[in-house]
């Protein structure tokens, strides 16, 4: 099957590539490369774009006839996207309109989009599906945004689509070959193990004033192979029922800041130090998932998603990759 990836060369891209590409599927990847790495793609057609260019995409549509889209591509960083937030909403939001038109002009039904659980207000937890929505800041509002473009298109259009709400994706494909590599890095696990290689003095933690158990900020990790699995089923259950669903995809277990730094020493044995600097904006103290929604209706079961296996998965790809990919 031909299957289109909007920011395939990125961290999780990569990896649903990976997996895709077990399946024999034929894999058109389109990344402009802002934040992605060519080498990261490990198979498939590479097609260097931008989802701005209108033109370009008809083309490659044209060209190329896919019958799926994976949205992947958008920018992700929460403090950022309070700073910037003309920048996040000109790229996740209209430049996703600019994806959707180009589906609707060229008659392809069906995408599998990238969301977040940052659309969730942080309340009650496991957060479900069904809680309530009110981003905590401006990235989360546009993957709230997207998704609500989502329903109209399909009411609209006929456009089917699985929204997967991913919490903390993080570890490494088993393999080493690929992983996580920002520019700058802003994720915690990254961030720990850069000091483990010394190429940072110490750990920043942002916060420890929540109303945690040690007072710094709580998150579930979700290992990004399982997260790439999980793209896997929602194709198979896309194509077969043809309906629209959302789903959270996460461990179930929350990790404050403080815990996963103490399983890094672990592994790492290093000594990995740390300071206290004040909190972000835009950073919920809590957010836990519950998976149980996409266990029980796609038979999702998540394998390496246990905060040992995350890391020494991550710290296995930071020492074949130290200074990340090549430029």
């Amino acid at each position: 099957m031909r299957i289109f990836i909007t920011g395939g060369a990125g961290y999780i891209g990569s990896h649903v590539v990976k997996e895709l590409l077990k399946k024999n599927h034929q894999i058109f990847v389109y990344d402009n490369l802002s934040s992605g790495h060519r080498q990261a793609v490990l198979g498939g057609f590479f097609i260097k774009g931008d989802l701005e260019d209108k033109n370009k995409l008809n083309q490659v549509f044209k060209r190329y006839k896919p019958k799926v889209i994976i949205h992947l591509a958008s920018f992700i960083e929460a403090e950022e996207s309070m700073k910037k937030p003309e920048k996040y909403f000109k790229n996740n939001v209209l430049n996703g309109i600019n994806l959707l038109e180009a589906m609707i002009k060229n008659k392809i039904k069906y995408i599998i989009f990238s969301s977040s659980a940052a659309v969730y207000q942080p309340q009650k937890f496991p957060l479900k599906e069904d809680s309530p929505l009110k981003p905590f800041n401006v990235y989360g509002q546009t993957k709230y945004l997207f998704e609500k473009l989502l329903e109209y298109f399909d009411k609209n259009y006929g456009l089917k689509f699985i929204s997967l709400r991913y919490f903390n994706a993080a570890g490494a494909d088993l393999s080493g070959l690929i992983g996580e590599d920002h520019r700058p890095e802003t994720h915690l696990i990254p961030n720990i193990l850069k000091v483990a290689l010394s190429q940072k003095k110490y750990l920043e933690i942002y916060g420890n004033d929540y109303p945690t158990k040690d007072g710094t900020c709580i998150r579930d990790y979700i290992h990004v192979s399982d997260l790439a699995n999980a793209h896997i089923l929602a194709l198979k259950f896309l194509l077969k029922n043809k309906k629209s669903k959302i789903y959270n995809l996460g461990s179930e277990k929350g990790f404050s800041v403080k815990e996963v730094l103490e399983m890094a020493r672990k592994i790492t044995s290093k000594k990995i130090p740390a300071k206290i600097k004040p909190r972000r904006i835009g950073d919920p103290p809590i957010l836990i998932a519950s998976s149980n929604k996409i266990k029980k209706e796609l038979g999702w079961q998540p394998k390496y998603s246990d905060l040992e296996t995350i890391i020494k998965t991550a710290w296995q790809f930071y020492q074949n990759y130290p200074k990340g990919f090549d430029r």
